[in-house]
């Protein structure tokens, strides 16, 4: 029984399944002690979508938390119906209309994937894999007790 608890189902790589898992992914990504992964993730599977034609660039917003500047613009990304913020290139900027403020009272609709799931679909779907960090606490070779020397002498 718990294995069947612990299997993730697969899911497919559908315009709704990939929307929701970019949703998970971004909500996590904004409290995660290591976000830039997930935010990677989000990028890479939106570009894919784009270049696909499952998501549609539709305009520019002011971004509400610029980084060093007074103003700076993000991308609308609409897919499926979930919309997503991407960082402009420079073609956007000639090619898209600027929408201006971004609308506070639109929201996303409630998403049920997990995280893991949101994870392995979208890895899959993109290729991408999470570098898996070495802990330097945990080390593979045998404990080694300290040496003491007598007081004067010296260490080989």
């Amino acid at each position: 029984m718990n294995k069947e608890r612990n299997q993730i189902p697969q899911l497919s790589p559908t315009i709704e399944n990939l929307s929701q898992a970019i949703f998970t992914v971004n909500r996590h990504a904004k409290t995660a002690p290591n976000p830039k992964f997930l935010y990677q993730l989000k990028q890479d599977a939106l570009k894919k979508m784009l270049s696909e034609g499952k998501a549609i660039k539709t305009g520019l917003h002011f971004s509400n938390n610029p980084r060093n500047s007074q103003q700076q613009s993000d991308v609308l990304v609409v897919c499926g119906d979930y919309t997503f913020h991407i960082p402009p290139t420079k073609q956007d900027f000639e090619q898209l209309p600027h929408l201006g403020k971004l609308d506070q009272t639109v929201r996303n609709p409630r998403s049920a994937i997990s995280l893991t799931s949101a994870k392995n679909l979208l890895s899959s779907y993109t290729g991408l894999k999470e570098a898996q960090e070495v802990s330097s606490t945990s080390r593979t070779g045998k404990y080694v007790k300290p040496v003491f020397k007598k007081l004067g002498e010296r260490y080989p």
